[in-house]
This record gives structure tokens, C-alpha cells and sequence, in this order.
């Protein structure tokens, strides 16, 4: 149900505030756009600087990510439990209105390129937890080593998206 709501969300690109839809020079913006009040999902907008990519990481929750603009690949990696090794998994190129599903007893590693060189590009993420503000990891692609780290947010204020006060003053 979740992927099916995301996938109609994201399939209409006239909702974002332009805040929280700009593209950094370099690199990515990671913007809280909600998270429920006791942190058990939040929902996210990442802006893409043209090739921009993240490192290889994983999420430690389940997630949702629906491409609002742009396109994005998603390349999964596979980790041996003795080794520590990682190896390639499949490669998802998403473009508007698709959705990825991000499942970690499934495995939930990847590293995420915006597809575009000229262009930035946004996509949605639902997760279950606040995203920004658990633990996770990070991993070195040639020996798999793990590294914790806690992402954060971009941006410093979410903004009350929902008030409507302004259209009755």
C-alpha cells in the first residue's frame, strides 16, 4: 500500500515547496519533510547535484524511495556474513513516478548516483524510523568494512507545510 501511495505522491510534481527542492552545487541535500512525533517514520526529499552519489551504506529500517524528477540508479551490494565482502547486486534505474522498495532482512545495501551529468535530480523517501537521526553504516566498497555514522538532515527548519491560517487573514 505504502509503494502504491508514494508511486501517485510522486507522480504529480506540483506539491514540493522550492525549499526543499533545491539541488546543491555538489553532492546532495538530505531535507526532513515529516517525521510522526514518537520518530517512527519519517519522510524525506533528497536534491541530487548533477552525477552526485552517496557512499555505500545501508538504513537499518525499511524505506520507500519514489523518484519525483530526474533519475537515479540504485546499486545494491550484497555483504558476505564471515567475510565482511561486498559484492554487486542488481542495479535499478529509477525515473519519475517509480518507486524502490528498501527492505533490510532482505538486504539493504546500496549506493545511490544521480543518473543525470547536466542536471540535478529529487526523489521521495518514506522510512520507518527518523532517518536522519539513527544509527547506521556506511561501508568501504573493497573490503566491506563497516564505518557508523548518523546522516542528519540538510536542512535546519522544517517548514509547517500543513498551515493554512494565511488563507483565512
Amino acid at each position: 500500500v505504502g509503494a502504491r501511495l508514494l508511486g501517485e505522491l510522486v507522480s504529480h510534481d506540483d506539491w514540493l515547496p522550492d525549499a526543499m527542492a533545491e539541488c546543491p552545487p555538489h553532492g546532495y541535500a538530505q531535507n526532513l519533510l515529516w517525521c510522526d512525533p514518537f520518530e517512527r517514520f519519517s519522510v524525506v526529499s533528497f536534491c541530487w547535484s548533477p552525477n552526485a552519489k552517496t557512499p555505500v551504506h545501508d538504513h537499518q529500517a525499511w524505506g520507500l524511495v519514489g523518484m519525483l524528477r530526474g533519475s537515479e540508479t540504485s546499486q545494491a551490494f550484497v555483504r558476505d556474513e564471515k567475510t565482511g565482502l561486498l559484492s554487486l547486486g542488481p542495479c535499478v534505474t529509477l525515473s519519475p513516478g517509480d518507486v524502490e522498495k528498501l527492505q533490510p532482512d532482505l538486504g539493504d545495501i546500496h549506493q545511490v548516483t544521480n543518473a543525470l551529468v547536466d542536471t540535478g535530480s529529487i526523489s521521495i523517501h518514506v522510512y520507518g524510523c527518523n532517518i536522519g537521526a539513527i544509527r547506521r553504516y556506511t561501508f568501504d566498497p573493497e573490503s566491506g568494512k563497516p564505518s557508523l555514522f548518523v546522516s542528519g538532515y540538510t536542512n535546519k527548519i522544517v517548514p509547517n507545510l500543513w498551515d493554512r491560517s494565511a488563507e483565512v487573514r
